[in-house]
């Protein structure tokens, strides 16, 4: 027997309000809360499945997948002459396919719930219950995503990612601009109430952090991501991002933004500041030109432009990667 244990908020079991199949059903807690934490486990648990895709050795086990390997130890990739070594691509592929699993086990019951706005709906019970059903309908998407033939499809949805990758990166300003205003808000109301002189040094110093850390990151792009000779490309992203993030911080202590506005402030923009000179670090690690975008590893001493020959394991993480995935992690559990 599978014995059901109750939290004080009465968790509800993966049955929901389904005939149980593993479990007696528990009673229902705070249906709104616990739901969105389930459906988030189910987000970041597919990230950790795609994450364990990359793990040195899982390309071995990849390529007896139909289709993830076709030509042996070359595949060709459309727009790319020649061939690239298929224990590269594989785990990149299989990321795909769980993305893609994901994706459309969301997006299926995002339609399902279009226009419900409350509990007393029928399909809010589907919403809020079932889960043993749910993650057998995320793992069957999943799995099947294995077996789709190659032909367009990577493709495809490559173009696809980086539509949802702009987007993304919309909702994470969303977020990160709501986070920091809440935060100014909840200072500046401790400020109000009392010990003003205390909150109002915390304040400053957060923001002052903020913009310090954000100078030093310029420094660093210039000194690193830079040459006189080239890097053109770089010194405008730079420069182009410092000077927005100059006009924002300045647009935000205007006269006229203070009056509509009243609790905003610098903090809002620093927090802005430091993740936009993230993103310019994050498409400057993507530049091909290495003398333009060298490794965290030589840039800490460390060398690494060795090109790694076959049979040699290749590096899958590198620091923007891993920054990036902590990054999403944390604006899922803030929403």
């Amino acid at each position: 027997k599978v014995v059901c244990v109750l939290s004080v908020s009465q968790i509800p079991c993966l049955c929901g309000s389904a005939p149980c199949l593993l479990c007696r059903c528990c009673p229902s807690g705070n249906n709104s809360t616990i739901t969105r934490l389930i459906y988030a486990f189910f987000l970041l648990l597919g990230v950790s499945v795609a994450c364990v895709m990359l793990i040195p050795g899982m390309e071995e086990q990849l390529k007896k997948i139909p289709g993830f390997c076709d030509g042996g130890m070359g595949t060709s990739i459309p727009g790319v002459h020649g061939h690239v070594n298929c224990d590269v691509l594989v785990g990149y592929k299989a990321v795909y396919r769980v993305c893609f699993g994901m994706a459309m086990f969301f997006l299926l019951f995002s339609l399902l719930m279009i226009k419900v706005k409350s509990s007393n709906d029928p399909r809010a019970a589907v919403h809020n219950g079932f889960w043993f059903f749910k993650f057998a309908t995320a793992l069957a998407i999943s799995v099947g995503a294995f077996f789709i033939p190659e032909g367009p499809f990577t493709t495809v949805w490559f173009y696809v990612g980086m539509a949802g990758a702009f987007c993304f990166i919309l909702i994470q300003l969303v977020l990160l601009i709501d986070f920091a205003h809440s935060w100014n808000e909840s200072w500046v109301e401790k400020m109000e109430e009392g010990n003003s002189r205390c909150w109002y040094a915390a304040l400053l110093s957060a923001t002052a952090v903020n913009y310090l850390l954000s100078l030093v990151a310029i420094v660093l792009f210039y000194v690193y991501y830079t040459h006189p000779e080239g890097c053109s490309e770089n010194k405008t992203f730079i420069s182009v991002n410092m000077l927005l993030c100059i006009g924002a911080s300045v647009m935000s202590i205007l006269p006229r933004i203070q009056e509509s506005q009243p609790r905003s402030g610098l903090l809002q923009s620093s927090v802005i500041t430091i993740y936009t000179m993230y993103l310019t670090w994050s498409a400057m690690t993507n530049e091909p030109d290495r003398r333009c975008n060298p490794s965290l590893l030589s840039i800490i001493g460390y060398n690494s432009t060795t090109i790694p020959t076959q049979g040699q394991v290749v590096q899958w993480w590198d620091a923007q990667g891993i920054v990036g995935l902590v990054l999403f992690l944390l604006c899922v559990l803030y929403s």
